[in-house]
Formats: structure tokens, C-alpha cells, sequence
């Protein structure tokens, strides 16, 4: 592994543990010192040891440690879409699909360069302006997928379980993102970034 790898692992945990205590604070959970200490410093080494497990797997079959790569730069794009989205809607634009769309646009941007020099390695091209058209029309098809599924989790099903509905939009956010990562990373590893 490279020193990146641990870097942007790390970083992603910490990340990640961020926005658990995001979703506790705002279900009225209380976190106490331990829960801070397992957000601060369990999770970005949990983090790195299961990028350096799939490293040790990619090895043998690389698709398993681009996936992983491809997950963390999608995980840490989709916390900034989730946050941009919740400071355009709180500050700038009360319309929830247009600041999801705005919010994917800039996850996007993070997701191009993070999968292009780090998932996918690829520093040069043969045709930079094919790749930024077949990136663009990828990540187009992508939001279409992102907004409908925001919509349809927030519109059509509408929260469950008894979840409050501040939290089932974050979580909307969320299951979107997922769901527009399988068409992106299929769409990047095939069309745009393939070797």
C-alpha cells in the first residue's frame, strides 16, 4: 500500500465517524467520551485495516482493492453531499432536489479526480476530451439515478420504522448515493478510466 491509501483510509474513518455522531446527536442520543474515543480513533484504523485487507486481496485479483478505493472515494463524496446538501437547503435554497442536485454535482467533481488518480490510477490519457464526454454523460445517467432515488426514498416511500423524517432525508441522501454508486463505478471502470 501507499502512503495515500493510509492517508486518505484514515481520513475516511475519521470522516465516517463524523457523520455516526451526526446521526446521534440528531436522533437525541447522547455520546459519551468512549463513543467519541471509537469515533476519533477506532474507526480511521478500522478503516485503514480493511482497505490494507482488501489490498492483500487485490493482489490477486485487483478489482477487489479498486472496489474498495472505489468505495471509500464514493463514501467520502457522498458525506460532503450529504453536508453541502444540508447548507443549501438550511441557508441558500429551500428547494430539497435542486440542492441535491447542486450537492451531487460537487460530490461528483471529488469522485472524478479521487477515481481517476487513486481507484483507478490513470494519469494520462490518450484523449482527455473523450474521457471528460464519456465521464460527463456517466455522471449525468448518474444523477438522473441519484435524484430519482433521493425522490422516490423521500416522496414514494417516506420514512420508516418510526425514523424521524431529518433523519430519513440524510439517510435518503445516502441510500441514492449507493445507489447511483453501482452505475458510476461500472460506468467509470468500463468506459471512462479503463486501461
Amino acid at each position: 500500500m501507499k502512503v495515500t491509501d493510509i492517508i486518505f483510509a484514515l481520513i475516511f474513518g475519521r470522516m465516517l465517524g463524523f457523520l455516526i455522531e451526526d446521526f446521534l446527536r440528531e436522533g437525541g442520543i447522547k455520546i459519551g467520551f468512549y463513543y467519541i474515543l471509537i469515533f476519533w480513533i477506532a474507526l480511521p484504523f478500522f478503516s485503514l485495516f480493511c482497505l490494507w485487507l482488501a489490498y492483500l486481496i487485490g493482489k490477486k485479483w485487483l478489482f477487489i482493492f479498486q472496489a474498495a478505493k472505489f468505495l471509500l472515494v464514493g463514501a467520502f463524496a457522498t458525506i460532503i453531499d450529504l453536508k453541502i446538501f444540508e447548507l443549501l437547503t438550511l441557508l441558500l435554497i429551500p428547494i430539497p432536489l435542486i440542492s441535491k442536485s447542486i450537492s451531487f454535482l460537487v460530490a461528483t467533481f471529488l469522485k472524478y479526480w479521487g477515481n481517476k488518480y487513486w481507484t483507478f490510477g490513470k494519469y494520462e490519457g490518450e484523449d482527455i476530451n473523450k474521457e471528460i464526454i464519456q465521464f460527463f454523460i456517466i455522471t449525468s445517467v448518474g444523477l438522473i439515478v441519484d435524484v430519482a432515488s433521493f425522490y422516490y426514498f423521500t416522496k414514494i416511500m417516506g420514512p420508516q420504522f418510526a425514523i424521524s423524517s431529518a433523519i430519513w432525508i440524510k439517510l435518503s441522501v445516502i441510500f441514492a448515493a449507493i445507489t447511483a454508486a453501482l452505475w458510476n463505478f461500472l460506468g467509470y471502470k468500463f468506459l471512462v478510466f479503463k486501461k
